[in-house]
């Protein structure tokens, strides 16, 4: 017996137990697992297309169809059996007797369980209750389930094993299903967006020789053949700028990234997200493409631009609203003064007094962030972007032409998340090799998150690249607000576990 049997309650061992036997019997006189099926019509469409017809019309139509799917339900009333089959698109009823599918197919029928995968054939009709369902006259197992399905009320309650098992989680919650399912066809309106915008979809390297384009903690392997130390990418920022200096001039890619970070409701060390970088633009063209491509995402997906997360209603339909990090501070706490806002010492008072961490960069900037961060960043409900970063906080972002010590960058938040970060993009070889060189003495005094200094990024550069703006959107974020997801799991199939 395998391990994963000997933890299992004794009610669920026998259980398998049995279908190991029902399986064997049928080892003994056909293929176990056959693979010659082939379905015409799924569950989803039988109900779009003759759910508007009364029975006798059925009937005169004689529609034949075939199908497959999971048995979830089955009830047997003397002479005749019902059972619910399961496809991707929903469930239909099957309606199985002797005069259908003969005697003994319908008896071995009735010793088939709950999670069997079959297949039908049959014609379209409506039971005397009015529910659409199938006339069985061909019916075939096609793959035997030795192991029970969750208790649909409470064997799947807990939400570890949701996360665990999300096979099962995906056999029993229709949600789950239909979040995957809008998950994927986010993912498409956003290829479709940058598309119709004249993007090329591109594919970067996600082992780097140097971690770059981000401040985040990396994850290091090792190439055997080349004995050279590896990073899996924190994100594809430096690899798609390199491309935009080689003249490509609107990129983007949908990427998988990694960072060794700490796992909470909006953190996975494994996430999606698209990055995009267009040529001879700012960040105020990428302000209007995170919001063009959000809105879209809204309107396609859940068929209107007003949605609710939460309990609580958000509009994505409006403008987004625009405030520095000192406006945002103000609107949400008034109490405070401009003077104080202004005033390091200050800061850092209020910072410690509201449990907050000091920012490892010292500046006035980074302290006003830090502070944003603890008293507005939350209650930035409706989409708002925050702009105007300070330069310490900000080492790949151009610096501002008429307001010292800022970038030309802003975050996108909603439902009081980071969703965005996006900024007109450093092309001045020299100042970036100076922020290069900041970072590393920041690396160097102990911040594990600080970037490295990246020789190739500098030699491109010096190559000369256009004005730029560039963008980030964390998919994994955006799905969890459409599908009013609570936490970063329900969205990502696998989401990383503790070991059981």
């Amino acid at each position: 017996m395998s391990d994963t049997q000997t933890h299992l309650p004794e009610d669920e061992n026998q259980i398998i137990s049995l279908r190991r036997g029902k399986l064997n019997n049928i080892r003994q006189t056909q293929i176990a697992y056959p693979n010659d099926f082939r379905r015409d019509a799924f569950a989803k469409e039988l109900h779009e297309q003759y759910e508007q017809f009364d029975k006798e019309t059925l009937e005169q139509k004689a529609i034949h169809v075939k199908v497959a799917g999971r048995m979830m339900l089955k009830r047997e009333m003397g002479k005749a059996s019902f059972a619910t089959l399961q496809d991707i698109t929903g469930q239909i009823q099957l309606y199985i007797n002797n005069q259908g599918v003969g005697e003994q197919t319908h008896e071995e029928f009735k010793h088939w369980d709950l999670g069997d995968i079959i297949a039908a054939e049959g014609t379209v009709f409506k039971t005397n209750k009015g529910e659409l369902s199938i006339k069985v006259t061909q019916l075939r197992l096609l793959t035997k389930s030795i192991r029970p399905l969750p208790d649909k009320h409470h064997g799947l309650s807990d939400q570890e094993q949701r996360y665990r098992q999300r096979y099962a989680d995906l056999i029993m919650n229709e949600h789950t299903r239909d979040t995957f399912i809008k998950r994927s066809n986010i993912i498409q309106t956003v290829r479709n967006y940058m598309v119709n915008e004249h993007y090329l979809e591109v594919e970067t390297p996600m082992m780097h020789p140097i971690p770059g384009g981000a401040t985040a903690k990396p994850f290091q392997t090792h190439h055997n053949a080349l004995d050279m130390p590896l990073f899996l990418r924190i994100a594809p920022e430096l690899y798609l700028k390199r491309l935009i200096v080689g003249g490509l001039e609107r990129v983007f890619e949908v990427n998988r990234s990694f960072r060794n970070e700490g796992v909470s409701t909006r953190h996975n060390p494994e996430f999606t997200m698209i990055e995009f970088y267009e040529a001879y633009s700012d960040y105020n063209r990428m302000m209007q493409m995170a919001e063009g491509i959000i809105r879209t995402c809204a309107q396609e997906v859940c068929g209107t631009t007003t949605i609710i997360y939460n309990d609580k209603e958000v509009d994505l339909g409006k403008p987004f609203e625009q405030l520095t990090i000192i406006e945002a501070i103000q609107k949400y706490n008034p109490q405070y003064q401009l003077s104080d806002l202004h005033n390091e010492e200050w800061l850092t008072h209020e910072i410690k007094k509201l449990g907050g961490k000091l920012p490892p960069s010292k500046g006035l900037g980074s302290l006003q962030l830090a502070l944003f961060e603890e008293c507005a960043e939350t209650k930035l409900w409706n989409p708002t972007f925050i702009v105007d970063y300070p330069i310490e906080v900000s080492p790949l972002a151009r610096a501002s032409d008429s307001k010292e010590g800022l970038t030309e960058r802003f975050e996108l938040f909603v439902v009081g998340r980071e969703l965005a970060n996006g900024y007109s993009e450093l092309n001045d070889p020299e100042d970036q090799a100076a922020r290069f060189q900041a970072q590393v003495q920041q690396k160097d005094a102990g911040d594990d998150e600080a970037m490295h200094f990246d020789a190739d990024y500098i030699r491109a550069m010096e190559y000369g690249m256009p004005p730029t703006g560039g963008c980030g959107i964390g998919i994994d974020r955006l799905v969890m607000l459409l599908t009013n997801s609570p936490t970063i799991r329900d969205v990502i199939l696998f989401p990383h576990m503790r070991p059981e």
